[in-house]
């Protein structure tokens, strides 16, 4: 593969990467909004088109006044109100088709030109399989909200959203390659152990992230940095098994979510100062910048009991981190390769 062409599958490939973040941003405005359950059918050919007339409305209408979300939480509800919710979902559910468009053409388009080699079409299908997997995870999500629950579970929240950050980071790893190709890696000392614990904790502490979402957690104990005037909240073990509240119980999993992210604002203040003067310097301080605003997002975003705005910048904040991380990470590298080409050209 030549520069050029590196270059048009690395863009095409971080448009990808955009758009996984817009669909979970959106996503994450859906579940605030309500609107999650607000198209009860899984239809991807007819669903690309919305309602046109009030006949249609009224048919989607009903369908969902036949769930109990609608029974137990939204008896009140007119075809008005019903209106506003469904427009989140549907721009959630619309973004997930366009994202499979924009990765089937042009892949189409590159494997006809050949400007992909077999290694970057074995790579490529894997993406398509794991955004199959993600619009599978998102259904088997939503069904889990329309027969008992009036929400969807917060365990199969959780797997979805992490399938999307999964999807994001083999995207945005491949992307990197592209854009900086044929590289014999070695590890360096210059940090990649502590990328990888941060790396680690941060994928914890999202999954954490939407437990709290998934069940309300945000919503209670709005008080920091003590919950409620305690620093160890009653109520964190009553569930039993005992291992259940650890994604369960929503007081636990507040106090973990709380925990881990003081440990990762810890490890990423002590990662900035050991690696601030490196040739990552100003990627360390953007880190470190980010992980703070982060932080104070989140103190607010509690305070505010999850408002809505706040709650999207927080998920926006754990976006940036979460890609930041995984760029120190494919920089930390060695070019070991180029190095050696520039050893043979002095020769």
């Amino acid at each position: 593969m030549n520069t050029k062409a590196n270059r048009r599958v690395a863009i095409w490939l971080l448009s990808g990467c955009f758009l996984i973040f817009v669909m979970v941003v959106v996503g994450g405005i859906t579940r605030l909004t309500g609107s999650g359950l607000s198209i009860t059918e899984w239809n991807v050919i007819m669903g690309t088109i919305p309602p046109t007339d009030e006949a249609e409305w009224q048919e989607l209408f009903d369908k969902y006044q036949q769930i109990p979300q609608y029974e137990l939480v939204n008896p009140h509800f007119e075809l008005h109100d019903f209106k506003k919710i469904f427009w989140w979902e549907y721009i959630h559910r619309l973004i997930g088709r366009l994202l499979g468009i924009v990765f089937i053409i042009p892949f189409v388009w590159f494997l006809v030109t050949r400007q992909i080699d077999k290694v970057m079409i074995r790579k490529s299908l894997f993406l398509f399989a794991l955004g199959g997997l993600q619009g599978f995870l998102g259904w088997y999500m939503v069904s889990s909200g329309l027969t008992e629950r009036t929400s969807v579970s917060h365990i199969r929240l959780a797997i979805h959203l992490s399938a999307a950050f999964i999807t994001f980071a083999f995207t945005f790893w491949y992307a990197l390659d592209m854009l900086d190709p044929g590289r014999n890696r070695s590890k360096s000392k210059a940090g990649l152990g502590s990328l990888k614990i941060i790396f680690i904790l941060l994928f914890v502490q999202i999954v954490y992230g939407a437990f709290v979402a998934g069940m309300h957690a945000g919503k209670m104990y709005n008080t920091f940095p003590l919950m409620n005037g305690h620093l160890i909240p009653p109520g964190m073990g009553f569930l039993e098994p005992w291992i259940r509240n650890l994604f369960d119980n929503a007081v636990t999993v507040q106090f973990i979510h709380r925990g881990t992210a003081i440990m990762l604002f810890i490890l990423i203040c002590r990662y900035w100062w050991k690696f601030r003067t490196n040739q990552n310097g100003k990627l360390a301080d953007f880190f470190l910048a980010s992980v703070v605003f982060q932080f104070l997002l989140g103190v607010f975003t509690l305070l505010s009991k999850a408002e809505i705005t706040l709650a999207s910048l927080h998920q926006i904040g754990a976006f940036l981190i979460f890609s930041l991380n995984l760029y120190l990470i494919h920089t930390s590298y060695l070019r070991e390769h180029s190095r050696s080409e520039a050893v043979t050209l002095a020769n």
